[in-house]
């Protein structure tokens, strides 16, 4: 995924599932276009936040 399109899904007023490159469902958070990263809350745990590369995240198919 590329940051537009993270701040596209961030942005929707739908709910868009989301994953990590590592197949965990995450909700994104913030999104840092200019530098190409993402605040993601992973699974249902709020303080479960990480901040990661734009490139990780991706939408099912």
């Amino acid at each position: 995924m590329n940051a537009e399109r993270a701040q596209q899904i961030y942005d929707s007023k739908d709910t868009i599932p989301v994953h990590l490159d590592n197949g965990q469902s995450v909700w994104i958070e913030k999104v840092d276009q200019a530098n190409g990263v993402a605040t993601v809350q992973v699974g249902t745990n709020p303080i479960n936040t990480q901040t990661v590369a734009v490139e990780r995240l991706h939408e099912p198919h």
